[in-house]
């Protein structure tokens, strides 16, 4: 077994404060982490750090989670950085993104993208769904309807189902002839990579220290990623092989310079799009 596989708790089993870590008279940091396996390269280790508590939650929750003072740092999805009343800071070049096809970030419909008007969303992820809208706009000059998936397959060729993580790898939609990769369609309009979630705090949040040990994560969970879908794929519902090559060659982990222009260029076309609100700029600590 990994080390990626360690304890992880879930929300609202240890809502206390932080933690003193008595020999070391130091903070623990209690770390909002996405429950799917695409998050576990980025906290190998982790487990064996005294001074890390992990909660784990799908990702559009560990936004409300940060927000209620639940966790220190989470791994956000994107546009919630710019949540109205967020002041809130990038804390590490550790990142969710994908540079190509993502394999779970996925439109399914009985039709070409083209024709679909309505869309029904994931309620785990909000990046997502913006993207979705943002695509739509830019390739096919439509604004997408969205509802809530309620588990049901789309009625007619105008509908298509947004899901994401997981799931996706055993859906049922299996009468759905078409998918659309998100990640592979923003990289056929911009050539640029996308990054769905990133560590963030609040602005306030005194955070020295806490970049190298989620860079360091990262770095060990890259090296070993081969294993940890081979440890962690079966149980998450993946094939192993699929589970290697979705860690390995779909996914990116390093929030590097074009990951932070793809960011720059999904904002900017969210924005003119009304997607997200015009304003703040993101910071970086």
């Amino acid at each position: 077994m990994t080390a990626a596989a360690g304890p992880l708790e879930e929300p609202g089993r240890n809502g206390d404060d932080r933690i003193v870590v008595d020999d070391q008279n130091r903070n623990v940091w209690r770390l909002g982490v996405v429950s799917y396996l695409n998050a576990r390269p980025l906290i190998a280790g982790l487990d064996l750090d005294e001074s890390v508590k992990m909660l784990l939650d799908v990702p559009a929750r560990l936004a409300n989670m940060l927000d209620a003072d639940e966790v220190d740092v989470a791994l956000v999805p994107v546009v919630d950085l710019l949540g109205e009343g967020r002041d809130w800071q990038v804390v590490s070049d550790a990142c969710i993104g994908c540079d190509g096809e993502t394999l779970t970030v996925r439109v399914f419909s009985r039709a070409a993208p083209a024709q679909v008007r309505r869309l029904y969303v994931d309620g785990d992820s909000h990046t997502s769904v913006a993207l979705a809208r943002v695509l739509w706009r830019e390739r096919y000059g439509c604004d997408l309807e969205v509802a809530p998936f309620g588990g049901l397959e789309p009625a007619d060729e105008t509908e298509g189902v947004l899901l994401i993580g997981d799931k996706v790898v055993n859906h049922s939609l299996i009468h759905c002839d078409v998918e659309t990769d998100l990640g592979a369609a923003w990289k056929s309009l911009t050539a640029l990579p996308f990054v769905f979630a990133v560590w963030a705090s609040p602005c306030s949040r005194e955070v020295d220290g806490l970049a190298a040990r989620l860079a360091s994560a990262r770095d060990r969970g890259v090296e070993s990623a081969h294993a940890i879908a081979a440890d962690l794929g079966p149980g998450l519902g993946w094939p192993v092989a699929l589970a290697q090559r979705y860690l390995t060659s779909r996914l990116k982990f390093t929030l590097g310079e074009r990951q932070r222009m793809g960011m720059a260029k999904f904002f900017e076309l969210a924005r003119a799009g009304g997607v997200l609100p015009t304003g703040r700029e993101l910071v970086f600590a």
